[in-house]
């Protein structure tokens, strides 16, 4: 494989491949001219998700879901070798007069320069900071998952899971009239975050019971059996978190049937049912990127890497780091 220069010559560009499940790399990529109805992007920033993103990365992707789970401009096959990620932020270097020079969001994997269709891209939108732009994918699962859960006016509401998504959730939620919004979390640190966005913190074992919503993104089997203790009677728990391949183990003898409780998941990839008749994928996603102009968000971003070492980054998130929400890369 050719070493990644520091600095990409203009014609160049350069992605990371997964090529074997918990092993990434750079790879030269090839590119065209971009026609008159595509546009030619220099990444700026891309961000790494640490959910599926690295279930991906750890091969952990069911067969069964191989067609479903596509990232929009992936290359490769699952389990690997693939080119996979859909958070990346960049300017417009070639295309229609109205984008070029504009700082735009698209659902690309890490790479250095790309040409994809231009309503393949989305305007930032006046305020919002590229660097912070990342965090577009995550707010948009967030706003979906605020669809499909609809809280109303004054609930009790409980998000199981202090990651990104989580928190984004707990924010959007935190806004609502009425609405007490308290996350629960096994790492103590993340109280810093979640109060700084305006919601309470709590651990699983002095979290609040009675809720009457529940929104459960830790990813683990356990923050799911605490979302069901939480809930109230009657109560949802709207489940955002993907599991691949793990075997998940549910208390459903316990209140569950009593409680009559209501298990529900979320997923981004299409529109949540009461807003599909109205809401295209592109709204929703400017939507997303006008939330994200909110200074306190920058909380979420709580790592930054050059591009050339996000291979080491990858299998470092996989192995744990506890300590980190979103991971930003940073492109020359």
């Amino acid at each position: 494989m050719p070493a990644y220069p520091s600095r990409a010559a203009p014609a160049e560009s350069w992605a990371c491949w997964i090529e074997a499940p918990g092993r990434a790399g750079i790879r030269r990529a090839a590119f065209d001219a971009p026609s008159p109805e595509e546009v030619q992007v220099r990444a700026l920033h891309s961000g790494i998700s640490r959910g599926t993103e690295l279930l991906v990365f750890g091969g952990d992707v069911p067969a069964s879901e191989f067609e479903r789970m596509r990232a929009p401009f992936q290359e490769g096959e699952f389990p690997a070798p693939v080119k996979y990620g859909y958070a990346s932020v960049g300017t417009v270097e070639q295309g229609p007069e109205a984008l070029l020079g504009r700082e735009v969001f698209c659902l690309y994997p890490h790479q250095t320069r790309y040409v994809v269709p231009a309503d393949a891209v989305h305007l930032l939108p006046e305020g919002l900071p590229p660097a912070r732009a990342v965090l577009a994918a995550n707010m948009e699962t967030a706003v979906n998952a605020l669809w499909d859960a609809a809280p109303r006016v004054g609930d009790r509401i409980a998000v199981v899971g202090a990651g990104v998504v989580g928190l984004l959730v707990a924010w959007l939620a935190g806004r609502m009239p009425g609405c007490a919004v308290e996350v629960i979390d096994t790492h103590p640190a993340r109280r810093v975050v979640a109060e700084g966005l305006g919601v309470a913190f709590a651990s699983p074992q002095a979290a609040s019971p009675d809720a009457d919503l529940v929104l459960h993104a830790s990813g683990s089997a356990a923050g799911l059996a605490t979302a069901l203790r939480l809930a109230a009677f009657e109560a949802t728990v709207l489940e955002l978190s993907w599991y691949g391949q793990r075997a998940v183990t549910l208390p459903l003898g316990e209140a569950f049937h009593s409680r009559r409780l209501t298990l529900k998941s979320s997923q981004v990839g299409q529109v949540a049912t009461a807003q599909r008749a109205r809401w295209s994928h592109r709204r929703r996603m400017a939507l997303a990127l006008s939330l994200l102009r909110e200074p306190a968000l920058d909380a979420l971003v709580t790592d930054s890497a050059p591009f050339a070492e996000l291979p080491a980054v990858l299998g470092r998130l996989a192995a744990g780091a506890p300590d980190t929400l979103c991971h930003r890369i940073d492109y020359p």
